[in-house]
């Protein structure tokens, strides 16, 4: 019986501690390391023959137990105002969605850390589609070096990603180890060499994973709040039932107590008649006055199954001037890429849905339960 084949190692799966290991295993100098990261992530290089600085030996030997190997982009949609979506598919049939917002100072990559969500927030998209599986680290790094392939991976010298966030499909935190890690190759000055307030991670409030990504990571925090009180919240993040406000709050708290100038951006969704009222407004101030707190209002990109509708900006504004006189640093996110679904809340993706949570409320839509 023919032996079956060896598993090359995924070097894209690699932070530079597990990568100098692996090369010290080898009988290599733990230096190849940043060699070959360079080459990978900052060159757009998969091929061991192109990396000119190794010797001929070691290229031959990685070709045979290595590989570079990330998702396939199945299609990429630009919208009016630029903003780039990539539909990407990945080992097992799953697919997952990158989104590139560009801007005249900074251009920002959204990116997925689990095919679908565990989570079930009504107003998501992603979380109507349901949930699948965790990303490995080379399927998250995978969508930055895919992003660089396809719009160049420098501009005079410059990346043209210049922030990164993880606010695409999934909840990041109940990923995280794996999460942690891609966030160690996001930082590191042989890969894409970016600063901690650059790299921003939106969680629904997973609090026992955020005591730990402080001690670990300190990346900049977006919490996804959408509510001022308990009650609503439950309906519209069903987390907050574990985890409830108050208790997310002191936990975001101590995640920038040894920071003074750091703040934590609260996410609120603007759903017409639902969290969007002047009474809304003043029990958030309520909650956020004196905290190290700054407000992004997100006005609702719907999607076709949702039963919400955004709320006119005439309201959004009137929401967000309470905030502002009292004293709340608030901005309204600009709506980007809506005309290709790229917007916040619409990624989708294609899933092999392990919760049958559509099939479930099909049912109960036919039982007149929901």
């Amino acid at each position: 019986m023919a032996d079956s084949p060896t598993t090359k190692t995924n070097l894209l799966d690699l932070d530079r501690e597990a990568m100098a290991d692996w090369f010290v295993q080898m009988g290599e100098r733990s230096f190849r390391a940043s060699q070959v990261m360079k080459w990978i992530h900052q060159r757009g290089v998969s091929d061991f023959d192109q990396m000119t600085d190794l010797n001929k030996s070691l290229r031959a030997t990685l070709a045979g137990i290595a590989e570079v190997h990330m998702p396939e982009i199945l299609s990429e949609n630009i919208s009016a105002d630029g903003t780039y979506k990539w539909l990407l598919r990945l080992d097992g049939g799953n697919c997952i969605e990158t989104v590139f917002i560009p801007e005249t100072a900074r251009g920002t990559l959204c990116i997925s850390s689990q095919v679908g969500c565990a989570l079930e927030c009504s107003f998501c998209s992603t979380g109507y589609q349901g949930f699948n599986r965790n990303l490995s680290v080379a399927e998250i790094v995978g969508q930055i070096w895919l992003a660089h392939k396809a719009i160049g991976f420098r501009e005079n010298g410059q990346s043209k990603i210049t922030n990164i966030v993880l606010m695409g499909m999934g909840e990041p935190l109940l990923n995280f180890d794996r999460v942690v890690k891609s966030i160690n190759i996001m930082l590191d000055d042989d890969a894409y060499g970016l600063s901690k307030r650059r790299v921003t991670l939106s969680t629904s409030g997973v609090i026992p994973a955020l005591e730990r990504l402080r001690e670990i990571a300190d990346v900049s925090l977006a919490v996804s709040l959408h509510a001022p009180d308990d009650e609503l919240r439950n309906e519209l993040v069903p987390l907050n039932k574990k985890y409830p406000i108050k208790d997310l709050l002191e936990a975001c708290e101590t995640y920038v107590a040894d920071s003074p100038r750091k703040k934590v951006t609260y996410e609120y969704v603007m759903l017409d008649g639902i969290n969007d009222s002047i009474k809304h407004a003043k029990r958030l101030v309520g909650l956020l006055q004196g905290r190290q707190a700054k407000v992004n209002l997100i006005p609702f990109n719907p999607f076709p199954e949702a039963d919400y509708k955004r709320s006119p900006q005439s309201t959004i504004d009137k929401f967000r001037n309470v905030l502002v006189a009292a004293g709340l640093v608030t901005i309204t996110r600009k709506t980007r890429g809506d005309d290709i679904d790229g917007a916040c809340g619409q990624l989708a993706g294609q899933i092999v849905d392990k919760t049958r949570r559509q099939q479930k409320r099909v049912a109960m839509v036919a039982r007149g339960v929901a």
